[in-house]
């Protein structure tokens, strides 16, 4: 019986889309491999190194942002979605990645980020320039309370106020990362429009997929309510833990953007999409952002954020995901916390 149902998993994988099992390498190009000798990694240093990587035995590589950026948050700032930054080469130098990773069986996925630009994007100069141009609510703009102050008690990931003033609208905007990130407004089609031409045209130059940053974030509170207090935070170092975060994120609305975005990757062969998720309930989000019609799959921050490793955690992330049609997903580990070994091994760990 053991040996029949081994048998059929491994039938069952082999029918499977290449993303189910993949091994995907991720690459961050500015500390990857540097051809210039100017500090920073570069595409022709990743084009370099495809046949290190595929001796690996890797599926594919995701590459962090390589687009136009002030890097003040290293890339996620993103200034122009269908540019590369001169900091890492050419845009055919990123064309030539993409085909000659395809020449050697490697898939390609790109980080895309929706949820925000810099605000050194055009979008953004011309948003901020008056409150009547075309595009005036690209953004997330708000009148101050009678006091002068924020429109409410939102607060940035990075800390702070979530809201930035603008001198020459007289208005504050949203940016729930830094404040040189202003928020996109998702209930704008155009921007929704704009959103699906970017991805379109990197799908017909051959990407095989994407990583979507912090894809709870896309919406916010129409009504921009206050959101309320939690309850004995954990992490008291961060003053954004003392929020449940109704109001700010995860918003009903965005199950309809990624089911759109969705029939976009389905209009094209073997293409799929990860989200990034950044929440209070993970399992749960994570469930609902890749049910059949919506995503791919979904990774979350449960051990990111939780420690020691046991078996107990484990379970509470396996418990109550679907039998079917399901591919959940975790960080381990990354930059924005320190190492497996020592959240996992203790304080002596080394």
């Amino acid at each position: 019986m053991a040996a029949r149902s081994r048998s059929k998993a491994q039938k069952s994988m082999t029918n499977a889309p290449w993303w189910k099992g993949a091994v995907i390498y991720q690459i961050y190009p500015r500390s990857f491999c540097d051809t210039t000798q100017n500090g920073v990694g570069d595409l022709p240093g990743i084009l370099s190194k495809l046949d290190y990587i595929k001796r690996l035995g890797v599926d594919g590589v995701w590459l962090s942002p390589i687009f136009p950026s002030p890097m003040k948050d290293y890339g996620y700032d993103i200034s122009d979605y269908e540019g590369v930054d001169p900091l890492f080469g050419s845009f055919q130098d990123l064309c030539d990645v993409i085909t000659i990773a395809h020449d050697k069986g490697l898939k390609v996925i790109l980080d895309q980020v929706y949820s925000h630009t810099s605000d050194q994007h055009l979008w953004f100069k011309e948003s901020r320039s008056s409150k009547d141009n075309a595009k005036a609510d690209w953004y997330i703009w708000a009148d101050p309370k009678a006091d002068g102050g924020p429109p409410n008690n939102w607060l940035s990931v990075f800390g702070g106020p979530a809201w930035g003033w603008d001198t020459q609208r007289e208005q504050y905007y949203l940016h729930n990362f830094l404040r040189e990130q202003p928020d996109l407004n998702f209930r704008k089609s155009e921007v929704r429009d704009e959103v699906m031409r970017v991805a379109r045209n990197w799908l017909d130059m051959g990407v095989d997929g994407f990583r979507l940053d912090v894809t709870n974030f896309y919406y916010c509170d129409v009504n921009l309510r206050d959101n309320p207090p939690k309850p004995a935070p954990l992490n008291k170092s961060r003053p954004y833990t003392y929020q449940q975060h109704l109001y700010d994120r995860s918003q009903p609305e965005t199950l309809d953007f990624i089911k759109a975005f969705r029939e976009l990757l389905d209009e094209y062969d073997n293409r799929m999409a990860v989200a990034e998720i950044f929440c209070d309930h993970y399992t749960d989000r994570s469930i609902e952002y890749t049910s059949p019609d919506h995503l791919h799959t979904a990774y979350n921050f449960l051990f990111l954020e939780n420690a020691p490793l046991t078996p107990d955690l484990i379970r509470q992330a396996y418990d109550g995901w679907p039998a079917e049609d399901a591919w959940p997903s975790w960080s381990f580990s990354n930059h924005d916390v320190v190492r497996a070994r020592t959240r996992w091994g203790g304080e002596n760990a080394p």
